[in-house]
């Protein structure tokens, strides 16, 4: 499936046996002109506004209101519809639109809710939320519905149904079984209580693993108390300080930052304990049999085999990475203990800097804001024939004044979709890096298609007056993967929003954007868009091949703490009887097994783990996504990334059924082998192997 990387291959990828030439080009596309530019607030000469999204009711906050009682009204008409005695349409297409009624609302809602800089308005799409939520919970106590939907999965349905209409009908049943329905009054209200202590201790746990950790000065040497903020005789520790030079200060960060908190144990315990009374009250064996149910891997003995055959394939790879770092550590100070799990980080930015010359600094001026998403839409166009556009929008159509619109369009299809970029960093903003949708695609009664329509968040820095926005190459890297999931909800061609796009399992949802940081990582991409953005002169071809080159760096022992922190996941998600006395019992017993690192004693790292809240059991998903995305690329675009043939491939066979089809037929069908754990354990440890020979092929032409 996958194979060894060969110097040639290398040689193609850095261009010296190039695909294609890079033209030289002495200005920039109007695409790239706009976004190394602020957008600007439009002239609002009749004052009158579109209102947020172009929906004429969000013209002001009170049109929340109006969104939500239409909903409501729909929503009543839509149940009648589905429980009368006869229907003249299918079960899965009255669920469908039910779906759809509440999901422009609630997903308008909450992104409006996280991200409009107004207080009337933040408040107005929060209450929107509450309501919602208050209609979902009441469609998930009618018994007549779940009946009637029931009835129509275990005898089919009165009218003509397809694989895709059963697979659906089966996904609305899950989520209505998943609120325990199906239960005795009793246990069902047991299941509503424990969903809403979840959802509580969850956010509790989510704002402790984040909040610094303050302690007395006296605490630290005097030699290394200037490394931190100082708070009168307090001093903040608000990070592991990873990257420091001074190995004091990195070891004491890592020991403070992560010195066990009673408090912080206490609700990631509540949390477990709850998660499992959950599942096993709604009949799985455990929380994480619950939450891999549909997924690509299905079950946890999957995962867990799959981990296994990762763990003993990477232990001698990953043991010589830190047999390196330990050695610079040596050459840095005689003195040095062994090398610890506060070192690694460092020790990997370091090689970076002297054997692959690698300043973040230095690549930046080739990659504006501008040059980026002219080589997204260099990717776009040449895979499927779609460019992307950058559009004017109506008064009051955004929710702040540097918002981009971009009309996503097929060369013979039309408009597809629109993304909304807001990519700018302002106060009161998520700071994280995401894709929300706010309306998903589906197949409309007259034949027509629902436009998607998304958002792309980052948190870049304003363009200032004497240039454009630049970016470091890891934001490059993101961009490019939040535009992997805003593609795969414009390219997906779903008869139901229920199962569009990035509406699917969420070790396949990471697919598409995994495989989009395959094309930042090539030299052949790369060298079609950076540019610097005053001379315009292209990146030379060293500093592509470095560049490149040092995200290969030490890539064993990365994949084995994904690992671990995809095991530990799994532990704490599986068989009580089967873990430690503590969660950090549970911790230190998983460290010796899947990681080359010994525990730190008096260490709680896992209270920091923020993950563990919202992709609980799923954590495994980046390595699983990972195997994917690799096979992907290997097999269809190492040889030509910019291959119209297999894009389109790529687009019909694989992103246009979102999850429409079970994701592990799909996968399996698209790359035409099972999806086992020795199939996808085999795809990353060749990677590792081809990333190490990518590695030492450029440290010896040094």
């Amino acid at each position: 499936m996958l194979g060894k990387l060969s110097r040639n291959l290398w040689a193609r990828r850095c261009g010296t046996l190039g695909l294609r030439s890079c033209p030289s080009v002495s200005t920039w596309s109007p695409l790239a002109t706009a976004f190394n530019t602020k957008p600007h607030t439009r002239l609002n000469i009749t004052k009158n506004d579109t209102g947020l999204f172009g929906i004429s009711a969000l013209t002001n906050p009170e049109g929340f209101y109006l969104l939500k009682e239409n909903a409501i009204h729909r929503t009543d008409e839509l149940i009648e519809e589905a429980t009368r005695e006869k229907r003249s349409r299918k079960m899965v297409e009255i669920f469908d639109e039910l779906s759809d009624t509440l999901c422009k609302v609630a997903d308008l809602a909450e992104f409006v809710r996280l991200s409009h800089p107004h207080v009337k308005f933040l408040h107005a799409a929060e209450d929107a939320c509450i309501s919602i939520s208050g209609i979902v919970e009441k469609l998930n106590t009618d018994r007549e519905l779940y009946r009637v939907l029931k009835a129509v999965v275990d005898s089919g349905d009165a009218f003509p149904t397809n694989p895709v209409d059963d697979h659906v009908a089966e996904l609305f049943l899950f989520d209505f079984e998943q609120s325990g329905i199906h239960l005795e009054e009793k246990l069902r209200r047991r299941v509503v209580h424990l969903n809403e202590c979840i959802l509580q201790l969850g956010q509790r746990f989510m704002a402790g693993a984040i909040t610094p950790r303050v302690v007395d000065k006296e605490v630290l040497p005097e030699n290394i108390r200037h490394f931190f903020t100082r708070k009168g005789d307090k001093i903040e520790v608000a990070s592991l300080f990873a990257e420091s030079t001074n190995a004091k200060a990195r070891e004491a960060a890592f020991r403070l930052f992560l010195y066990p908190d009673q408090r912080q144990d206490q609700l990631l315990t509540d949390i477990l304990a709850a998660r499992h009374e959950l599942a096993t009250i709604c009949g799985f064996p455990t929380y994480a049999h619950r939450a891999l149910k549909s997924s690509t891997v299905e079950k946890p003995d999957t995962v867990r085999e799959f981990l296994e055959i990762l763990t003993e394939g990477l232990r001698p790879r990953a043991e010589e990475d830190f047999r390196q770092m330990a050695q610079m550590k040596r050459q840095e100070n005689q003195m040095s203990t062994e090398l610890a799990a506060w070192d690694t980080p460092y020790y990997t930015a370091k090689l970076k800097k002297e054997l692959l010359q690698v300043n973040a600094k230095e690549f930046a001026p080739y990659f504006s804001l501008g040059a980026c998403m002219e080589g997204l839409n260099t990717v776009t166009t040449s895979l499927y024939g779609i460019h992307l556009e950058n559009t004017e929008m109506q008064p009051g159509e955004a929710w702040n004044t540097d918002i981009y619109k971009l009309a996503v369009v097929h060369e013979s299809e039309g408009t597809l979709g629109y993304i909304y970029c807001d990519f700018f960093e302002r106060h009161g903003k998520p700071n994280q890096d995401c894709h929300f949708t706010i309306q998903g695609g589906k197949r409309l009664p007259d034949g027509t298609y629902q436009p998607p329509i998304v958002v792309i968040m980052l948190n870049l820095q304003q363009p200032r007056w004497s240039g454009p926005t630049l970016l470091t190459p890891s934001m490059v890297d993101n961009l490019f993967h939040e535009m992997g999931h805003a593609m795969h909800s414009m390219l997906a061609r779903t008869e139901y929003q229920h199962v569009t796009g990035t509406r699917c399992s969420t070790d396949f949802a990471e697919i598409p954007s995994v495989l989009m940081e395959y094309f930042a990582a090539d030299p052949r991409v790369l060298a079609t868009f950076a540019r610097h953005y005053q001379t315009h002169e292209p990146m030379p071809q060293d500093m592509l091949n470095r560049l490149c080159a040092s995200k290969f760096l030490f890539t064993a022992s990365e994949t084995q703490l994904q690992v671990f922190y995809s095991a530990l996941d799994q532990a704490y998600h599986g068989d009580p009887t089967e873990q430690g006395a503590s969660t950090t019992d549970t911790l230190r017993q998983l460290q010796e097994r899947y990681y080359g690192l010994p525990y730190v004693n008096a260490t709680a790292w896992q209270l920091r783990f923020s993950h563990l809240i919202g992709y609980g059991a799923k954590y495994y998903s980046y390595l699983v996504s990972r195997a994917v995305a690799s096979s992907i690329w290997h097999t269809f675009f190492a040889k030509d990334p910019l291959s119209r043939a297999q894009g389109e491939r790529y687009r019909r066979e694989f992103l246009s059924f979102g999850g429409g089809v079970p994701s592990g037929k799909l996968v399996g069908d698209f790359l035409q082998c099972g999806v086992t754990p020795q199939i996808l354990a085999k795809n990353l440890i060749e990677e590792v192997d081809a990333n190490s020979e990518i590695i030492r092929h450029l440290t010896e032409r040094k």
